[in-house]
């Protein structure tokens, strides 16, 4: 009996590696992914996920991510070691994904930039996965505290923001007939999220970096990165809660942090209320909600009892 349930579970696996996933339904089973994860139930992420981690370029990002964050909260050497290894593993399948150029194309596009035209919608898709991995690793990279880890995370940097730049171009100039697809609000949440991160971020930096960045070809206009984070954020696709996310952390940390005092507290709790609704006991969602109560002054939120 033991043999035979063996055999099954072989050609089960050797069909899942044989079969293919389609991109609507790899976008919708990553929801649902983001769903469990959302509402603590982490290990079911990570056990949807896994499966089609090396077929899925969706599914390999969103395991990874899973494991990035994991390694982010603990920074333990063997979490560390795993994000690091599935980051890897999720840049070969997101490649694998990719247009296949040749050596006439390669040295082409060291002047020109890619066009919508020539790339299938699907490996328009696997550009911006690519480059939302490639941004992570570079963010692990630089947790490595050397000399050579920052030349890697940097140099990594720049390729993920020229590639988001390049699909930010192709959604301009498809948009007509890529709005069509109910995929088409995925991608350009994710541009929306990549392009308003960037910005965001390098907008904070002091004006004398900002300027030499600028001159490496990167922007840094923060009311440029707030409108595209906002749009992401209301967008009803993959990534609009990394959207919210990055603007809860500008709002509520950053600029308290930096003493800017531009901190926006009316606007962090529009944003979580939706997920509030969906998701009331997720980590997330307290931490910030909790975040909200403590810049306010309302210290009895958090008491299980406020009368006492």
């Amino acid at each position: 009996m033991a043999r035979v349930v063996s055999y099954f579970l072989a050609i089960c696996n050797l069909f899942c590696r044989s079969s293919k996933m389609d991109l609507e339904t790899s976008l919708k089973e990553c929801s649902a992914a983001l769903e469990l994860f959302l509402d603590n139930r982490f290990s079911d992420a990570l056990a949807l996920l896994k499966p089609w981690k090396a077929q899925s370029m969706y599914h390999a990002m969103g395991y990874s991510s899973i494991l990035v964050m994991q390694a982010g909260m603990t920074f333990e050497p063997k979490d560390m070691d795993a994000a690091m290894t599935s980051l890897r593993e999720a840049l070969q399948t997101c490649q694998s994904f990719r247009k296949k150029t040749g050596i006439v194309e390669t040295l082409a596009s060291l002047w020109y930039r890619q066009t919508a035209d020539n790339l299938t919608e699907e490996e328009m898709h696997a550009e911006l996965c690519y480059a939302e991995v490639l941004l992570q690793k570079a963010a692990l990279t630089f947790l490595d505290e050397s000399i050579i880890g920052f030349i890697k995370g940097g140099m990594r940097i720049r390729n993920s923001y020229q590639i988001f730049k390049e699909c930010q171009t192709m959604a301009s100039v498809t948009k007509d007939m890529e709005e069509r697809k109910s995929t088409h609000v995925h991608f350009r949440g994710g541009i929306s999220m990549g392009i308003g991160s960037f910005n965001l971020m390098l907008s904070l930096l002091p004006s004398r970096v900002l300027r030499v960045m600028e001159f490496l070809g990167f922007s840094g206009d923060r009311e440029v990165g707030l409108s595209e984070l906002r749009q992401g954020a209301g967008s009803n696709s993959l990534r609009s809660i990394l959207s919210a996310l990055t603007l809860l952390m500008y709002h509520l940390y950053i600029t308290v942090i930096l003493g800017t005092g531009e901190g926006n507290l009316t606007e962090a709790e529009a944003l979580l209320v939706p997920y509030t609704q969906r998701f009331p006991n997720g980590a997330l969602i307290l931490f910030y909600t909790a975040r909200i109560a403590l810049l306010k002054g309302n210290f009895t939120f958090l008491r299980d009892d406020p009368s006492e």
